[in-house]
């Protein structure tokens, strides 16, 4: 969360939703919108959750289909941390 704590202990799917509205949020920050992001990266400590963390991209991006990799890692710094995500967007002059 916003104080450095971790959200939806023990819930992939809630981990994923909260890490794209960030995500989200950092990209209109820049200027960006959800189409201009290219390609993402998931990385899952379980692979068990892909099907979690896939519905939450999603849900997410709709029609958008940015190029997308899944890996499984052996672990986060945290053990409760269960997914992290890269999202990759070019964002180009203002018109």
């Amino acid at each position: 969360d916003s104080r450095g704590g971790i959200v939806a202990r023990g819930d992939a799917y809630g981990q994923a939703v909260h890490i794209f509205r960030k995500i989200e949020a950092a990209l209109e920050e820049a200027g960006a919108r959800l189409p201009d992001v290219v390609r993402t990266r998931m990385f899952l400590a379980d692979i068990g959750d892909s099907e979690k963390v896939g519905r939450a991209h999603a849900e997410l991006f709709r029609e958008i289909r940015p190029a997308a990799t899944m890996v499984r890692v052996s672990g986060f710094i945290h053990p409760d941390i269960l997914v992290e995500i890269e999202a990759d967007a070019i964002v180009g002059e203002p018109e």
